[in-house]
């Protein structure tokens, strides 16, 4: 967690995580995204673009979880790709194995 949620928080800017839910657009059939969703993506995160984890800011404080209009705008653009990097694009299992057999043999070689 960086230490920008904190400074944000003590501007005035935190909010408590029923707020924060309120300021995400309904998802699944038009439902209002919950409180439950919003502390599940403090506590697990949601997978990224590349498969990494990726947390909502949020601190404790006096018992209730705090976030800020910051911690939001900085967890949706992890989320979000790079459009102008080209992903790399999934080796097939022909691939894979290939790369598997030319690992094996050079570790062979190294004997290894």
């Amino acid at each position: 967690m960086t230490r920008l949620i904190f400074e944000e928080i003590a501007k005035g800017q935190g909010m408590l995580l029923s707020q924060a839910a309120r300021r995400f657009p309904p998802n699944r059939k038009g439902r209002p995204v919950t409180l439950s969703c919003i502390l599940r993506w403090v506590l697990e995160g949601v997978r990224g673009p590349i498969g990494e984890r990726i947390n909502l800011e949020a601190a404790r404080c006096a018992g209730k979880w705090l976030t800020t209009p910051g911690a939001i705008e900085r967890f949706i653009a992890r989320q979000t790709p790079n459009m102008q990097e080209r992903p790399p694009s999934p080796s097939t299992p022909a691939a894979r194995k290939r790369a598997a057999e030319r690992a094996a043999k050079e570790l062979g070689r190294l004997g290894i």
